[in-house]
C-alpha cells in the first residue's frame, strides 16, 4: 500500500520527509558496533583470517548504493565526503570514512568498502568485499518503502547474485570457502523506529506497544540471519541501536526549546535499550545453537561507547555533541546538507556530521572499541 501510494504520488515522499522534520522525531542513525573495551591495538590477530567484508544495513554502512537508486536519500554531493583522501563525495553519509572502511583496513583488505551497485567494480574489488547497504533501510518491510531504497531482503538477493559472480570466476567450491571466511556486518534498525514506527501510523495501529513492535522486528532479524547462514555466512557482527534520543535532529524535534538547552530525549534512548536487550538475547541463542557448526555471531553494543563520548566529550577532543557540523546542525541531512550549506571548519571537534550521522572521528572511535570482537571472529 505504501509502495503504491508513493509510486502513484511521488510528492507524498516529500511530505513524509517534511513530517519527519516538522512534527514527530524522525531520523536515521548511526552505526551498530562495538563492545566498550579499552583496546587500541591497530592490527588484527591474523591479517589473512578474513577473505572479505560484506555489509548489509542502512546509511551508517552505505558507501553509495543509493547513488544508483531513484531516491532522495542520497549524499553524493558536497559537503559529504569533504575529508576523504580525494575530497570527493561518494555517497557516504559522513565527512569521511565509515566504521566498515576502518574494519576493512584493520583486516588488511582495503581502505574503502565500495557499494555493490557500482557497475565499475573489478573482480578484485568484489572478492575483497562490498556493501549491499542502503540508506533509509530497515528490518521492517515498510521502512525502505518510505524512501524507495533497498529492503534488507533485496540486499540479500544482491548477495546471492554476488556469489554467482564469484562462482563464475573462481568456482563454486572456492566461493563457498571464501564466503565462510568473510566477515558479515549488519547495521540496521534505527530507521524502523525513527522513520517508521514513531512517524507513520500504520505500525502503531497494529503494534500498539513498543515491546510488541520489538518482537516483530526480532522475527525479521532472525529470519535475515538464518538466510545469511544458509548462504554460507559464519562470522557475523550485528549491531544494536545507538542512543537514538541523542541525535541532533531528534533533540530538535522533541525539546521544549529546540536550541537551548539541548540534551538527549529519554523516550528514544529507552526504546533503544529495550530493543538491544532483545537483540542480544537473540544473538546469544543463535550463537549457542550454531557454535558447533562453526558460528561466530557477535552482538556489538553501540549504546555504551556513544554515551561515553557524550558524557566526556573533552576527553576525546570533542567540543560539540548535540548538533552537526553541516548547516545549523539541528535538522540538516541528505539534500538539506548541500554545497550551499555552511560547514564547520574542523569536523574532528564534532560528534555529528549532519543532524543524524556521525563524523569520521566518531566512527573511528566506535571502530576502536570493536577490536576485541573482531579478534574473536578472526581467531583460528
Amino acid at each position: 500500500m505504501v509502495d503504491y501510494l508513493i509510486n502513484k504520488h511521488p510528492q507524498l515522499l516529500v511530505i513524509v520527509i517534511l513530517l519527519i522534520f516538522v512534527e514527530n522525531p524522525k531520523t536515521i542513525w548511526f552505526i551498530s558496533q562495538a563492545q566498550a573495551l579499552n583496546n587500541s591495538n591497530g592490527s588484527p590477530t591474523n591479517t589473512t583470517a578474513a577473505s572479505a567484508v560484506l555489509v548489509f544495513g542502512d546509511s551508517t554502512v552505505d558507501p553509495g548504493n543509493n547513488n544508483y537508486l531513484p531516491t532522495i536519500f542520497k549524499s553524493n554531493f558536497l559537503p559529504y565526503g569533504r575529508d576523504l583522501a580525494n575530497k570527493k563525495p561518494t555517497g557516504r553519509f559522513c565527512n569521511g570514512r565509515l566504521t566498515t572502511d576502518f574494519l576493512a583496513s584493520y583486516v588488511g583488505l582495503k581502505d574503502y568498502v565500495p557499494p555493490y551497485l557500482d557497475p565499475s567494480l573489478s573482480m578484485e574489488e568484489l572478492m575483497t568485499g562490498v556493501s549491499f547497504a542502503s540508506a533509509g533501510s530497515g528490518y521492517d518491510p515498510i521502512t525502505p518503502q518510505v524512501g524507495n531504497v533497498l529492503p534488507v531482503l533485496k540486499q540479500l538477493e544482491y548477495f546471492k547474485e554476488y556469489k554467482k559472480r564469484l562462482e563464475s570466476s573462481i568456482g563454486k567450491q572456492e566461493t563457498e570457502h571464501h564466503i565462510n571466511k568473510a566477515i558479515f556486518v549488519i547495521s540496521a534498525g534505527t530507521n524502523d523506529f525513527i522513520v517508521n514506527y514513531f512517524t507513520l501510523p500504520i505500525r502503531r495501529k497494529i503494534y500498539t506497544t513498543l515491546s510488541s513492535y520489538d518482537i516483530f522486528l526480532m522475527e525479521h532479524v532472525k529470519t535475515f540471519l538464518q538466510d545469511l547462514w544458509g548462504e554460507g555466512a559464519r562470522r557475523i557482527v550485528v549491531g544494536g541501536l545507538p542512543p537514538m534520543g541523542c541525535l541532533p535532529g531528534v533533540i530538535t524535534l522533541n525539546s521544549p526549546n529546540e536550541f537551548q538547552p539541548r540534551g538527549c530525549i529519554d523516550k528514544y534512548n529507552s526504546a533503544a535499550r529495550d530493543y538491544n536487550k532483545l537483540l542480544q538475547n537473540q544473538l546469544v541463542s543463535m550463537q549457542s545453537g550454531l557454535a558447533n557448526f562453526g558460528a561466530r555471531i557477535a552482538y556489538v553494543d553501540l549504546y555504551g561507547p556513544v554515551m561515553e563520548l557524550i558524557r566526556e566529550p573533552t576527553k576525546f577532543g570533542l567540543k560539540e555533541i548535540f548538533k552537526g557540523c553541516c548547516g545549523t546542525g539541528y535538522l540538516e541531512v541528505t539534500f538539506l546538507c548541500n554545497p550551499l550549506s555552511y560547514v564547520c571548519p574542523d569536523a574532528n571537534k564534532y560528534m555529528f556530521w549532519d543532524s543524524i550521522h556521525p563524523t569520521e572521528k566518531t566512527y573511528s572511535y566506535v571502530f576502536d572499541t570493536l577490536h576485541p570482537i573482531l579478534d574473536f571472529l578472526l581467531k583460528p
